[in-house]
């Protein structure tokens, strides 16, 4: 049952992030920030949390999740270690989904080439 709730609520925020490039004349660069500074700020408001306890991989993998990640971080180090906190929270809560991002990216570099369009 979670991988039904996880799929769903997943492909829910896939499916209204594509209508919202559809229907707008928004960048697609843009909407990922859209979705990353919404997953802030509904993490601010104490929203995302439990949404993302409930929906399981289906909210955490998705920006907003990305952005709920970058939130509690930052607030955890403000707590911790004051107004320094505001630039390291961040960095420290996601270095490992960064990293594995750069990592996996340029591995699969080696198999394939990629070209520019004309």
């Amino acid at each position: 049952m979670d991988y039904l709730k996880a799929f769903l609520v997943g492909g829910a925020i896939c499916a209204a992030t594509q209508i919202l490039l559809d229907k707008t004349k928004l960048m697609p660069g843009r909407v990922m920030v859209i979705l990353v500074c919404l997953g802030a700020l509904l993490g601010f408001f104490g929203i995302y949390e439990p949404f993302a306890e409930w929906a399981g991989a289906g909210a955490t993998v998705p920006l907003t999740g990305f952005g709920s990640v970058l939130f509690k971080g930052i607030r955890e180090a403000v707590d911790n270690e004051n107004f320094i906190g505001i630039f390291k929270g961040g960095f420290t809560s996601s270095a490992v989904g960064i990293s594995a991002a750069l990592i996996f990216s340029y591995i699969a570099s080696w198999f394939f080439n990629s070209k520019m369009k004309s």
